[in-house]
C-alpha cells in the first residue's frame, strides 16, 4: 500500500506535466513529450514508489509488538501498526514517514503549478471552442487528483481514538478503493462512443 499511491502521485504529476506542455507549448509537443522522456517519466515514478516502499517496508520489519498483533484496519497502515507495537522511538519508520509525505507534498505543488500555468494560457485563449476543449482535457485529470488526495488526507487526518472503530475502517476502505474505482469510470466518461450510450440509457430510464 506504500509502493502504489507514490507511484500513483509520480504518475499523476507526469500527466499534469503532459497538459502542459500540450496547452503551454502545443508546438514543442513532439519534441518535449518524446517516447523516451515518456518512457523515463514513468520509470521515475515507479522506482521512487519502489524505493519508498522497501524502506517503509525494511521499518516495518523493524518493529517489536509486546501484545496482540490483530490490527482492525482494511490494510496494515502506519497509524495502525504503530498502536499495536511496543512504545519506543520509531526512527526508521519516521524516517521513512517523512520521505514519502515530502514526494507527495512535492508532487502535489508540482501539479498545482502546472494547473496554474495552464488555466493562465486557458483563459488567454481567443477561442471559447479552443477554452472547452482544454478544459475538458484537464477536468477528469483534476477529479482523479482530487479524489486520490482528498481520501488520503481524510483518512489520515481523522480523529484518533485508542478502541477500534467502524469510523477507522471505514475511512481506509473510502481511501484503498475510491480512487481506483471511480479513476477507470472518469476518464471512460471522455469517450464519445461510452458518452452516446449513457445518453441513450439515460433516455431510457427517463
Amino acid at each position: 500500500m506504500v509502493l502504489l499511491p507514490e507511484s500513483e502521485v509520480g504518475i499523476l504529476t507526469a500527466m499534469s506535466y503532459d497538459r502542459y506542455v500540450a496547452i503551454c507549448h502545443p508546438l514543442h509537443y513532439g519534441a518535449v513529450m518524446s517516447k523516451r522522456f515518456c518512457v523515463l517519466l514513468m520509470a521515475v515514478s515507479w522506482l521512487s514508489g519502489g524505493a519508498l516502499g522497501i524502506l517503509f517496508s525494511a521499518a516495518m520489519l523493524s518493529l517489536e509488538f509486546c501484545g496482540s498483533n490483530r490490527i482492525h484496519q482494511f490494510f496494515c497502515d502506519v497509524p495502525a501498526i504503530l498502536e499495536v507495537s511496543c512504545p519506543e522511538e520509531h526512527a526508521a519508520i519516521n524516517v521513512s514517514v517523512a520521505l514519502g509525505v515530502l514526494y507527495s507534498l512535492s508532487c502535489l505543488v508540482s501539479i498545482l503549478v502546472s494547473y496554474v500555468f495552464i488555466f493562465s494560457s486557458v483563459l488567454k485563449m481567443p477561442s471559447r471552442e479552443s477554452r472547452s476543449k482544454a478544459f475538458s482535457t484537464c477536468v477528469p485529470h483534476l477529479m482523479v487528483v482530487g479524489s486520490f488526495f482528498l481520501t488520503g488526507i481524510a483518512d489520515y487526518v481523522k480523529p484518533t481514538s485508542n478502541e477500534p472503530a467502524l469510523i477507522d475502517l471505514l475511512f481506509s476502505i473510502i481511501y484503498s478503493v475510491t480512487p481506483p474505482f471511480f479513476n477507470p469510470i472518469i476518464y471512460c466518461l471522455r469517450n464519445r462512443d461510452i458518452q452516446s450510450a449513457l445518453n441513450k440509457f439515460l433516455r431510457k430510464v427517463k
